[in-house]
């Protein structure tokens, strides 16, 4: 028998759906976190597919409408890499070990150059994506995590970049490299979590957003790129493990090059990060309620 052309929902009898017998519909439930400390992280992996998304959207977009398109994550290690030499291999005759200076720099550089573009579009990515946070509602922390893994598609290009490198170069890397995905953890936690403390503040004083690139370029020249941690005095050499991407850089050079192991300064530098990252979570979650209303 025909349904009737009611509002009623009907089913092929023609018998109208009782309350009982209709599908309930899905809800959703947002709930304020419970505890001064609850991160609600579980709630990353029930939105996974958005975060995904996104990553891709960033890839994507990146280098849309340019006219050397993924060739520009190949020209700008390159570049650098020659800028340095020039600069500090010759002019300043920078030691570097056993290892000719393009590889030493460029084994600098491929870390260093994730992690800055993460930091960049993390510190960002709140305000660059408001109309995703005043619309709908997802956990507030995907959208500095977007940054973070994106820039992960750049490292691997530079990465092979720098694998040939070592083969021109006849350098063979030590076992040690089997604990480069701890390194590029390292960075990938560093990034993240100074990313998520310039975020958080970035949506209510838009002056982060002048700062970062200026603050990025101070560190560069703070960390062991363009020279080794050697190269400072060992009364001081303490105060590079203050700096995070010290034990980073110091790891892979170790890792590919043979040169000396990180020791106390990646301790130092996996402690900092660990500190800043912690808190960092913490102050974003605090925070995020208002993002709606001020970014």
């Amino acid at each position: 028998m025909r349904a009737e052309q009611s509002g009623v929902p009907t089913i092929e009898n023609g018998a109208p759906l009782s309350a009982a017998n209709a599908a309930p519909l899905p809800t959703l439930v947002i709930e304020p976190a419970r505890g001064r400390f609850s991160l609600q992280l579980d709630r990353l992996w029930a939105y996974r597919e958005l975060l995904y998304f996104l990553v891709w959207r960033d890839v994507k977009v990146r280098y849309k409408q340019t006219a050397l398109g993924v060739a520009w994550i190949v020209l700008q290690p390159l570049l650098t890499t020659l800028i340095f030499t020039v600069l500090f291999g010759m002019l300043l005759e920078v030691p570097s070990g056993d290892v000719p200076y393009p590889v030493f720099a460029l084994t600098g550089l491929v870390p260093w150059q994730y992690f800055a573009g993460a930091l960049t579009r993390t510190s960002a990515s709140l305000v660059g994506n408001a109309h995703l946070i005043t619309k709908v509602y997802f956990p507030r922390l995907i959208i500095p995590l977007t940054g973070v893994l994106s820039g992960l598609v750049d490292f691997a290009i530079g990465f092979v970049l720098l694998a040939v490198m070592l083969i021109i170069y006849r350098i063979q890397p030590t076992p040690a490299v089997l604990l480069l995905p701890a390194f590029l953890l390292l960075a990938m936690a560093t990034a993240l979590g100074f990313g998520l403390w310039l975020a958080a503040l970035n949506v209510r004083y838009r002056d982060i957003g002048y700062l970062v690139p200026f603050f990025i370029q101070i560190w560069l020249y703070a960390t062991p790129v363009a020279y080794g941690s050697t190269l400072i005095p060992e009364q001081y050499r303490w105060l590079l493990g203050l700096n995070p991407m010290t034990g980073v850089v110091e790891g892979f050079r170790w890792a590919l090059l043979g040169q000396a192991p990180p020791g106390r300064l990646f301790a130092l530098s996996v402690a900092i990060t660990t500190v800043v990252l912690l808190t960092g979570l913490v102050y974003f979650r605090r925070t995020e309620r208002t993002f709606a209303d001020v970014v």
